[in-house]
């Protein structure tokens, strides 16, 4: 499945399911903070979700529980590689210098960050 970026509305609604595993509409507009979009509004983004293949549902009489099909890791990797594709050319080095100059990062942090690669590094010898 190739998946495809969601909407603020729909990532909102699918960091709800992958925290629920499962889920009725109730529940998810339960968690939605105010002011709280109307029911019908989060049922349509729930259907839109299911129609991409991000969730699917078991019906129990006439109430469905939508859980999702795409983990959140699987998301994230996919918005990850688009930002590094789309901003970054695919250089981590980019990446990371930009980080080091927007977040104004000082030394203990570069320091932090310089430990962390090491540690990386040593653990793919």
């Amino acid at each position: 499945m190739t998946l495809k970026e969601l909407t603020k509305a729909e990532e909102q609604i699918m960091q709800i399911l992958w925290q629920l595993n499962e889920a009725i509409v109730k529940d998810i507009l339960d968690k939605i903070p105010d002011p709280k979009p109307a029911y019908n509004t989060v049922s349509t983004v729930v259907r839109v979700l299911e129609g991409k293949g991000f969730i699917d549902h078991k019906a129990y009489g006439n109430s469905h529980v939508y859980f999702p099909l795409v983990s959140e890791d699987a998301y994230k990797k996919f918005t990850f590689d688009k930002l590094m594709n789309n901003y970054f050319d695919n250089s981590y080095k980019s990446l990371v210098s930009f980080i080091a100059d927007d977040k104004d990062l000082g030394l203990k942090e570069l320091d932090e960050l310089t430990e962390l690669l090491n540690k990386l590094k040593n653990k793919k010898k």
